[in-house]
């Protein structure tokens, strides 16, 4: 049986449950790398130069990761899912880089996703993948419509039950997404302070535990709800586009310009951004983010940025500090709405 490897980076967090019903409806095993660790970033660090995004670093430490246990690694390299719509230079490049620096890596199954050639070059490019597996059109037709309906259901999984994208893999696929560095976390009692904030970005950013420290959990032992860009509905991400910039131009501006500009209007407590250092595309949106909160007083905005070097004690405080805040503001405005419904209740009686 042919045995495809994904590396778990980047791309993984958004379309693993599609590729993997592709590539086992047409009769292959899916190899999946490990959680992110120190030795898989170190790995890809010393493969690219200094200035490469980390997300790359990780794919790359991913990759080798998975140098002797598959016979072909899947890279796409996705150009536009929107018309007129453009993709970072890292995913349209991923395939080749990999190749240039990664001499060692089984075949790369390689497509090219780009749907302004419409839809027949698509299909195409699938085949042209699903063709290293089966000579069968017809298998590959129905692995693609296979694959597309578990998407759906993906997408749906995580806004109807508020999963992030690890508990839907896990629980879709049986995958399971294991606690960073193999690190088991103590049980004890979470009290709710009342709290919700959004995270927004990448969901290679925010749900790699590794590379974040694990700050979706520090929220959750915190007590605070968290929501994300997976939970919220697509028409709302696409008014938050709208409201902060008329319109897309980047691929996944829904994970940070959608997501800030419906989140700001929600009823979350506050918003954290988590972003990779040098990453072009997002710090031209975050900032469009960032400038569009300063005038909401009620909405705190906090920016995580992230990178190979950053420390975990100074990203734990900096979140502590800001769930402090938000409690300190929750507790005000459930006070003066006290207040409030009791003057009204004396003006009532009187």
């Amino acid at each position: 049986m042919t045995r495809v490897g994904i590396p778990r980076a980047l791309l993984y967090y958004q379309y693993f449950p599609m590729w993997k019903a592709f590539f086992e409806s047409l009769g292959a095993e899916v190899i999946v790398s490990d959680t992110t660790s120190k030795e898989i970033l170190a790995g890809g660090s010393a493969r690219v130069v200094a200035e490469t995004c980390l997300p790359t670093k990780v794919f790359c430490g991913h990759v080798i990761s998975l140098v002797g246990k598959c016979d072909y690694v899947f890279i796409p390299s996705i150009r536009s899912i929107e018309e007129n719509v453009y993709n970072c230079s890292k995913f349209l490049g991923l395939p080749d880089l990999v190749k240039a620096v990664i001499p060692e890596c089984p075949p790369i199954l390689d497509v090219d996703i780009d749907v302004n050639k419409g839809k027949a070059e698509l299909f195409a490019a699938i085949y042209q993948v699903g063709k290293r597996i089966t000579w069968n059109p017809l298998k590959v037709k129905r692995a693609s419509e296979e694959a597309w309906r578990v998407h759906q259901e993906y997408q749906s999984l995580m806004r109807r039950q508020g999963l992030t994208p690890p508990e839907a893999i896990e629980k879709l696929t049986g995958v399971a997404h294991e606690t960073a560095s193999g690190r088991v976390d103590k049980q004890r009692e979470v009290v709710d302070l009342g709290v919700k904030v959004a995270l927004v970005g990448h969901p290679y950013n925010i749900f790699d535990e590794y590379v974040n420290h694990r700050v979706l959990h520090r929220l959750r032992t915190l007590g605070v709800r968290v929501v994300s860009t997976e939970m919220a509905a697509i028409e709302d991400l696409n008014k938050g586009v709208e409201r902060l910039v008329g319109g897309p131009y980047w691929t996944y501006e829904n994970d940070v310009v959608g997501a800030g500009g419906h989140y700001l209007h929600s009823d979350v407590d506050g918003v954290i951004s988590v972003v990779a250092f040098g990453c072009g595309p997002d710090s031209v949106m975050l900032d469009v983010v960032q400038r569009h909160s300063k005038g909401l007083t009620d909405k705190p905005l906090m920016m995580l940025t992230i990178d190979e070097h950053s420390g975990e004690a100074g990203l734990v405080t900096r979140v502590e500090a800001f769930v402090d805040m938000l409690v300190r503001h929750r507790r005000r405005a459930d006070r003066a709405a006290a207040l409030e419904a009791q003057r009204k209740a004396v003006e009532t009686e009187v």
